[in-house]
């Protein structure tokens, strides 16, 4: 990694207020005062003013995410579910998946790049369940329609295969394997019904915990973060 690179992930400057502390001569290498930040960082030791630096391990988050926020880094119209964390962690994470504002449930954060891009990859296929309630009562068709995969509106193809589970007539467990734009709204749209209440419970492996009340959040146990 480039030193100035380093820096910027270390100390949590910007790239040009590296530059800038780079050119002051704050900033040594193994002692050594170090002025360009194009040498390549490994094991060495790199201080600031006389302060080690290191990375942070890489940080792997489960939110309960409630209704209101929204799954960004910046507040817009609504509040971001970064609020949601101590402001010393939130720094720097970003939501693996997204939820809309109205949707509850399973919302993971991290700052691990690689891990988030497996995480969302089409080829990793997770599974993702929901809880749905519907306004209207499952026609008898709904299961076996789900099954082959429903065409959507202004989509070319069908969706992938989904298995619906059905609690009760206007509850039921949906599981799909794309993420599509409000994928699971217009899927039952595409039937003639209408999503009132959406919850994520599950991304692959990992499950809700069923002890984090919405807005609660805890990290990712070694097993779950090993999982995607």
């Amino acid at each position: 990694m480039r030193l100035d690179r380093f820096l910027s992930e270390a100390s949590g400057l910007t790239r040009s207020l590296a530059k800038k502390a780079l050119s002051r001569g704050e900033i040594t290498v193994d002692g050594n005062v170090v002025k360009k930040g194009d040498i390549k960082i490994a094991h060495q030791q790199v201080c600031w003013e006389g302060r080690y630096l290191g990375l942070q391990p890489p940080r792997y988050i489960m939110l309960h995410k409630p209704q209101g926020y929204i799954s960004a880094t910046k507040e817009e119209v609504h509040p971001c579910v970064l609020q949601l964390l101590p402001a010393e962690w939130a720094a720097g994470l970003q939501c693996a998946g997204r939820l809309d504002v109205d949707t509850m449930g399973l919302l993971l954060l991290t700052d691990d790049g690689k891990w988030s891009h497996r995480l969302r990859s089409p080829k990793k296929a997770c599974n993702k369940v929901y809880r749905v309630d519907l306004a209207e009562p499952l026609t008898d068709d709904v299961v076996e329609r789900f099954a082959e995969g429903v065409k959507l509106h202004g989509e070319d193809k069908a969706t992938l295969p989904a298995t619906l589970e059905v609690l009760t007539p206007t509850r039921v467990l949906l599981t799909i394997q794309e993420g599509k734009y409000h994928q699971v709204k217009r899927m039952f749209a595409a039937v003639g019904n209408h999503v009132i209440g959406l919850h994520r419970l599950q991304i692959g492996e990992i499950v809700l915990d069923n002890s984090l009340a919405p807005g609660e959040w805890r990290h990712l146990t070694a097993e779950e973060i090993a999982s995607i």
